[in-house]
């Protein structure tokens, strides 16, 4: 018996637990501190009634003969994936439920969907990034090319000819920077990939939040993308699921490659290692994109809006450099008085209590970087603002 020795190639990540671990110590010396985290990217806000009447309707399905369900179809109820598909259709972008297979979320799927390739294939990813993406790769043993977002290009990288790769990763908007591609953009990636024969995973779980319809919320509104991309998403930011787990991820039928379709393998694969999203979660989920679902869903995409505009307002009264805010929960700034992003955590804490997240933990490109998050309450929005202008 032999390991995966490509495990033993991972960084440890010691991210959040150091983070856990200088708040305990600065709480243990100032007791009377009140410590505002806007470093983790959950939601705060609760689920709409829409959403727990129809959960709550469907366990208690559960508990009679003539409504019981056993197990369901591994790609998801026929009701969750026409809905879906109803979501893309009102924004004038064409899916079809065949294509939509509901899982347990984007981060399952995006490791998950690398079954389907060989771990010959080299892989651009950009830094900084969603650890998930560099992190299932190494396990399996993928040549990585890091594609260098920066301040200097918005840290929204194109990709260069020369470079040649077989999987491209796409986050937008982006996790951890808040940065959105616009049109033109994307579809220098999907040309990219076309001419490559190379496949586009596209993460879209904050899609939710862009507010202006010029920006793409699916990368299929782009020519071409339907025989390229791959997109993944989720109902945790959207809907709040992030504590009931429910995703999607749609693979259109023109993607084909050395003659196979990509849409019959992952439904092979899913056919054979996942069971399904459980039946409460998907009627849950259904509930969510119903009208009355929907507005409700906007409420509260609304007040994290609002609570990303008044940090956002903080940092340009401030002259910070900073990216997100407007079409995104994070807000990605520039270290200030030329720090490291570690350096200027224990920094912020010290001196306004305020938890965020060191940009380092993302990549190398985020070391003078630091994100925040607008999921917090209003009031400790309103308040952690309020302290770092007086900084």
């Amino acid at each position: 018996m032999k390991l995966n020795e490509h495990y033993f190639e991972l960084t440890e990540s010691y991210l959040f637990s150091d983070i856990a671990r200088r708040v305990e110590a600065f709480a243990a010396r100032h007791p009377e501190q009140k410590i505002i985290r806007m470093g983790i990217g959950d939601v705060t806000r609760p689920l709409p009634p829409v959403v727990t009447a129809a959960l709550e309707e469907a366990a208690r399905e559960m508990g009679k003969r003539e409504s019981f369900r056993g197990y369901g179809p591994e790609q998801g109820y026929p009701f969750l994936r026409q809905a879906v598909a109803d979501y893309y259709a009102d924004r004038g972008t064409v899916v079809s439920p065949e294509e939509i297979f509901i899982g347990d979320g984007a981060k399952s799927d995006l490791g998950n969907i690398l079954d389907l390739f060989s771990p010959d294939c080299t892989v651009l990813i950009p830094d900084p990034v969603y650890p998930v993406y560099v992190d299932t790769n190494i396990m399996a043993g993928r040549s990585i090319i890091y594609l260098e977002a920066t301040g200097q290009n918005g840290f929204l990288p194109l990709p260069d000819s020369r470079v040649k790769a077989d999987i491209l990763y796409i986050c937008s908007p982006n996790n951890p920077t808040g940065a959105v591609y616009d049109r033109r953009a994307l579809q220098t990636f999907i040309d990219y990939a076309r001419e490559n024969g190379a496949v586009i995973l596209y993460d879209a779980a904050y899609e939710a939040f862009i507010a202006d319809p010029e920006l793409p919320r699916s990368i299929y509104e782009l020519e071409g993308a339907r025989e390229c991309a791959i997109e993944f998403c989720s109902f945790s930011k959207t809907a709040g699921f992030t504590g009931l787990r429910c995703g999607y991820t749609v693979l259109p039928g023109e993607l084909i490659f050395d003659g196979h379709s990509l849409q019959k393998m992952w439904l092979r694969r899913q056919t054979t290692k996942f069971n399904g999203v459980s039946y409460p979660v998907q009627r849950a989920a259904a509930a969510a994109l119903s009208p009355e679902g929907r507005g409700a869903l906007e409420e509260n995409l609304s007040y994290y809006r609002e609570n990303a505009r008044i940090l956002a307002d903080m940092l340009k009264n401030r002259g910070v450099f900073y990216t997100g805010g407007r079409h995104s929960p994070y807000l990605w700034m520039r270290c200030e008085r030329g720090m490291g992003s570690w350096q200027y955590f224990d920094w912020l804490l010290e001196n306004a209590g305020i938890v965020g997240t060191p940009g380092a933990g993302f990549g190398k490109n985020g070391e003078n970087y630091f994100r925040l998050t607008a999921f917090g309450s209003r009031e400790d929005t309103i308040e952690a603002a309020g302290r770092m202008l007086l900084l």
